[in-house]
């Protein structure tokens, strides 16, 4: 599978890409391919590879956004700091939620033990992390839900639908429903230009999702 297959998008500026769920962004410390080994495979003919402005989870698929130039990252990087990317994810939570939409209001902080490792944890002392959610379907004791972080913590969506569903997303080893793939989609990024067109790029639905495309 070559990455520039997967492009979405693509201009002087930037390249969008459909990562593949499985596919790490950075390095694995046990080795193993990645995004970042593999970003040869992005130049489109310039001189330099691009430079990826945010992450995705190893097992979390859907649209990452490169800069192709130096002014073009700090562009980015400005839009990224200043909260004003919007992003939107898909995700398959393991129970049938009865209302239609919300704001989960709930601090992060990071734990880490010898036995398990570290993982993300609701801590009233913890940083500010914020998701709207919107109900997309009902389905067989699961929802197909959009979420939009209005912060970028580590996990935060994945916490988040814990905390406020009390079940996690299906798929989801750490924080949610063990057992398949995690049902988990970056779906739509829109990134604001200043004077020029801004990004707005949707990638769709893996097949892994079955049904569950037709109700995205």
């Amino acid at each position: 599978m070559l990455l520039a297959d997967r492009i979405l998008y693509i201009d002087a500026e930037a390249i969008v890409l459909d990562k593949p769920a499985g596919l790490p962004v950075d390095p694995p410390r046990r080795g193993g391919d990645s995004i970042a080994s593999r970003l040869e495979e992005l130049r489109c003919g310039f001189v330099r590879a691009p430079t990826p402005m945010h992450r995705l989870d190893t097992d979390t698929s859907g649209c990452l956004l490169f800069a192709r130039t130096a002014k073009a990252r700090a562009r980015f990087q400005q839009a990224f700091e200043t909260r004003a990317v919007e992003k939107y994810y898909i995700a398959v939570v393991g129970m049938e939620l009865a209302d239609d939409q919300g704001l989960i209001d709930a601090p992060l902080a990071k734990v880490s033990s010898a036995e398990a490792g570290w993982r993300m944890v609701h801590d009233p002392q913890g940083l500010e992390a914020a998701t709207r959610w919107k109900r997309l379907a009902v389905r067989d004791g699961a929802t197909l839900v959009q979420f939009q972080p209005l912060t970028g913590r580590t996990h935060q969506i994945r916490v988040h639908a814990r905390e406020a569903f009390g079940r996690g997303i299906i798929g989801d080893r750490v924080y949610g429903i063990p057992g398949g793939p995690m049902m988990l989609h970056a779906s739509r990024l829109v990134v604001p230009r200043g004077g020029k067109p801004a990004i707005d790029v949707s990638a769709p639905l893996p097949d892994y999702f079955g049904e569950w495309r037709d109700a995205a």
